[in-house]
């Protein structure tokens, strides 16, 4: 299902430094972070408690305009480093066909941001995400997931600063995944999510709402290992707003791909890597970011 916070709130002063360009979100960032899912995605496991982790590497030194072309800035860098620990009950309840699942995800974050004439660097506790979903194992081979992720704005949060780890909004997203397995053949996974914001009390400025696609695909080789690829798309659907009134030509966009891996021992434990290059980029940083996902069975 979700998550790791990607914070990118180093666009937002990068555009005031040049010019009074349009934002693709509020910093140019999210709550969601594209990408994070990997193959199993849609494959919750069965009644029990499980410890996941993951760790994020992200890395963006251009930023983009809403034509796709890069802002000549003298110095941009994003340097993100997540840890986040996932908490997931899958119950017994059973609704619909499927059974009732409950997490959390409390990140930690390393976040550098360098713009023109500024500096930050911040690390701490970043935004807490929280929700249920019920799991649906339709065979051996597909599974399913519907879910309703809350964002809880716990994350450090200063209008002043041009690095933030918090996001100060809540955010609601309803997520839809799918998962395909095949130890000796062809894997497939999806996860559908839509992406709706509230508003930055302290800015009075409310980001669009976005749908994000986070994608793998690849074939299992038998012996545990699947080697595929894997990205993201996201689209913002509609522009963002500050003090009420609509910001012209403020929607982003991104699609990203790369390499991907798992290995599962069988045992219950699996560990997914993937490597991605953010490309087709409006309105929003652009860069490349390394995932790692394992989990910890209880």
């Amino acid at each position: 299902m979700k998550k790791l916070a990607m914070p990118a709130a180093a666009a937002a002063m990068a555009m005031v430094c040049v010019a009074p360009a349009a934002l693709a979100g509020e910093g140019g960032g999210s709550s969601y972070p594209g990408g994070v899912e990997n193959f199993l995605t849609g494959a919750a496991p069965p009644p029990g408690f499980y410890v996941l982790e993951y760790g994020n590497v992200y890395r963006a030194d251009k930023l983009k305009d809403g034509s796709g072309n890069t802002i000549p800035l003298p110095v941009f860098n994003v340097a993100a480093d997540v840890a986040a620990t996932r908490f997931v009950w899958s119950t017994t309840t059973m609704v619909a066909g499927g059974n009732v699942v409950y997490h959390a995800i409390v990140p930690l974050v390393g976040l550098k941001v360098e713009v023109p004439g500024l500096a930050q660097r911040k690390t701490g506790l970043g935004d807490i995400t929280f929700g249920p979903a019920i799991s649906f194992h339709h065979s051996p081979s597909l599974h399913s997931v519907l879910g309703l992720d809350v964002v809880a704005p716990v994350g450090r949060y200063a209008k002043t600063d041009v690095a933030n780890i918090g996001r100060n909004y809540w955010s609601i997203q309803p997520l839809y995944t799918v998962s395909y397995i095949d130890a000796a053949g062809f894997n497939g996974d999806f996860k559908l999510t839509g992406n709706f914001s509230r508003r930055n009390s302290d800015t009075d400025y409310k980001s669009g709402n976005e749908v994000y696609l986070d994608y793998s695909a690849g074939w299992g080789l038998g012996n545990g290992w699947v080697l595929g690829a894997g990205g993201y798309a996201m689209r913002q659907l509609t522009s963002d707003s500050q003090s009420g009134a609509s910001l012209a030509d403020s929607k982003g966009a991104a699609f990203a791909f790369g390499p991907s891996l798992k290995y599962d021992n069988g045992k219950g434990w699996f560990l997914t890597a993937k490597w991605t290059r953010e490309m087709s980029v409006r309105n929003r940083p652009e860069g490349s970011a390394l995932w790692i996902k394992t989990i910890l069975p209880f």
